[in-house]
């Protein structure tokens, strides 16, 4: 049996149809509208936090030092941020040279009375001493990136005035302006805009302030030093520390690797920390924050430039967060007096070409060769070594023959992370269009021995069976 509509019935579902459409349509447009009103709200956030923060800070001076008129001049005193309404907008390129300071009562001439006459050395809230922590930032809004360069503390380099040092040393021998003059001179001429000197007593603080830190542990580390009350006790595994357990992490020295092995800490911590505290909701919450910490800081930044880095931060993607460190390798028993970390001025060059734009005639380089490329692999999945044979074998078919198999990956890793080590992200990009897979860091967390080291994660076990086949054409 046949069941016709009426013309009535006909019009009303006629009408049912068109208010269904402007329904849809407004829904679209609604749903158009709540975008643009949360992206206002993100950017309305990081104006106010900046503006909270300069109000509250206007007060407060940050640098605690007092430099001279040629100590200041080691410094690019011209302006990097923007005036009125663009005071938190970077308008060129920033080299940030940040120190970190564990300073005990011998290593300044008048230590406080409250740290005299007990059993142990306790960490003082001085900028005087040895700097543990050197590194070299920069923020650049040309090409939206900030690049991160570590420099060993134990590295021989000239110090002006007084001769070849460790350069942890400039800092004790004239302060930041000298530390700047021969980080400077060590990387071939590169300026330094601004300093931030921050005691260990204000990292802890710092990081709880944050709400603490995420990150992976690679391993069991205990160590105890009573001379200083430096007492670590970390369990492997990924975790949430404390500000006092994430400075166990970042302090602890006590293996293979020596001071380049915390450094290598240092980068998964900051990454860490950089991942879940640059956003606007963090932002808001700076003036708070600092004024934890500002008696542990000295620094040439204004509070503007301040905000203005931080903005910059927030806005930057995260696999623009490139971190370097300074080409070289140990020094052989005996080569020297002490041990130190010997720069390699070739791999200086080039490094700095690549990530800080500075030309030099070592810089002059064609295309690396893949075959003179030192490619390792650490597998962090846990399976036979015999796995591993198609990777092997896909990347010698491209060319590649300096392929070793590396100390395996703690961190079980759902991603492969296909590591420039040396800082050539475009090496470790080939190779990741070669293999179809894997995520291109450049960091240098992997094997310190290879120019690209891919860290196998799960996925690998995914691919392995389509590679074995593509092998076989």
């Amino acid at each position: 049996m046949t069941i016709q509509r009426s013309s009535a019935e006909e019009n009303q579902s006629g009408k049912a149809s068109k208010s269904n459409k402007k329904i849809a349509q407004s829904s679209k447009s609604g749903r158009w509208l709540w975008f643009w009103v949360g992206m206002s709200g993100i950017a309305m956030v990081s104006a106010t936090a900046g503006a909270l923060l300069a109000v509250s800070l206007t007060s407060t001076p940050l640098q605690q030092a007092q430099l001279s008129p040629q100590e200041e001049a080691a410094f690019d005193g011209d302006r990097i941020s923007g005036g009125v309404l663009r005071f938190s907008e970077l308008t060129r390129p920033v080299n940030l040279l940040v120190m970190g300071m564990s300073v005990l009562p011998p290593d300044i001439q008048n230590p406080p009375e409250d740290t005299k006459n007990l059993k142990y050395l306790p960490q003082v809230n001085s900028f005087d001493g040895l700097s543990d922590v050197m590194l070299l930032l920069k923020f650049d809004p040309e090409t939206k990136k900030i690049i991160m360069l570590s420099i060993p503390r134990d590295t021989r380099t000239q110090i002006e005035g007084y001769g070849v040092k460790k350069i942890n040393a400039a800092n004790v021998d004239g302060g930041p302006a000298l530390t700047a003059r021969t980080v400077s001179n060590l990387l071939g001429g590169a300026g330094i805009d601004r300093y931030i000197r921050i005691n260990v007593l204000g990292v802890a603080k710092l990081i709880d302030a944050l709400g603490g830190v995420t990150v992976y542990v690679p391993k069991n580390m205990k160590y105890q030093d009573d001379s200083q009350h430096l007492y670590i006790n970390l369990k492997a595994g990924k975790q949430h520390l404390s500000g006092d357990q994430a400075l166990q992490l970042l302090r602890f020295r006590h293996d293979e690797l020596g001071d380049i092995g915390r450094i290598q800490r240092q980068q998964m911590v900051i990454r860490a920390l950089m991942d879940q505290t640059l956003n606007p909701t963090t932002v808001a919450q700076l003036p708070k924050v600092l004024d934890v910490v500002k008696d542990h800081i000295d620094t040439n930044l204004t509070v503007e430039e301040l905000v203005a880095l931080m903005g910059f931060g927030v806005r930057t993607n995260r696999s623009n967060m490139q971190m370097l460190m300074l080409p070289g390798r140990f020094s052989e028993k005996g080569e020297f007096d002490a041990s130190y970390w010997l720069p390699n001025k070739d791999g200086i060059a080039k490094l700095m070409a690549q990530h800080f734009g500075l030309e030099s005639e070592q810089s002059q380089q064609t295309t690396t060769n893949p075959r003179s490329l030192r490619v390792a692999i650490q597998d962090s999945t846990g399976g036979d070594r015999s796995n591993l044979q198609p990777l092997i074998r896909a990347l010698e078919k491209s060319g590649y023959r300096n392929i070793y198999i590396a100390k395996a990956w703690g961190e079980p890793l759902d991603v492969t992370h296909i590591v420039a080590q040396q800082g050539d992200g475009d090496s470790a990009e080939s190779i990741r269009n070669t293999l179809g897979f894997g995520e291109v860091r450049v960091e240098s967390t992997g094997n310190l021995g290879s120019d690209v080291s891919i860290q196998v994660g799960q996925d690998w076990l995914q691919q392995k069976s389509i590679l074995e086949k593509s092998l076989t054409k």
